[in-house]
């Protein structure tokens, strides 16, 4: 039995899709803030294709280091809109980090807040104040289309 395109897509949107990126920053170099591996800042985190609700949240693998640095997620409109800005050493190894503290290496799923992402504005890490001159983090992104030409991938 054929399914409707209409049937098609409300099926897709229902399920979680998941796309991760690991970034291993070893800044410290004088050129530009944030700089790490000669990617720069801002750095991309995923490329997003039409529009999608998404939750992203990361998970500290090793633990960040760089006296007084920040670190935000979002894009290019609000660099701070999806995970807000926090004080790099302030995330540590194990722990979730999804907003201004990350503090837990437990958290309830409904804390990562569920956004919608438009138009194809990539997913962007902004580092400030200082470079991040040690650490790794797994960025985790769950999504569902929301339009027929949605998509997300690691950049």
């Amino acid at each position: 039995m054929a399914i409707t395109d209409y049937e098609y897509s409300d099926s897709r949107s229902q399920s979680w899709r998941t796309v991760e990126k690991e970034i291993t920053f070893s800044g410290g170099t004088a050129d530009a803030i944030g700089d790490f591996d000669g990617t720069g800042n801002p750095f991309s985190i995923f490329a997003v294709t039409g529009t999608v609700r998404a939750k992203i949240y990361a998970i500290c693998e090793t633990t960040l280091v760089g006296a007084s640095a920040t670190l935000e997620v979002g894009n290019s409109k609000n660099t701070a809109g999806i995970i807000a800005q926090s004080t790099a050493t302030d995330i540590a190894v194990n722990e979730i980090w999804h907003d201004a503290s990350p503090d837990a290496a437990v958290e309830l799923d409904s804390v990562a807040a569920e956004n919608i992402l438009a138009n194809g504005l990539d997913v962007i890490g902004t580092i400030g104040t200082a470079n991040i001159t040690a650490g790794k983090i797994k960025f985790i992104c769950l999504w569902r289309p929301v339009s027929l030409d949605a998509d997300v991938s690691s950049a």
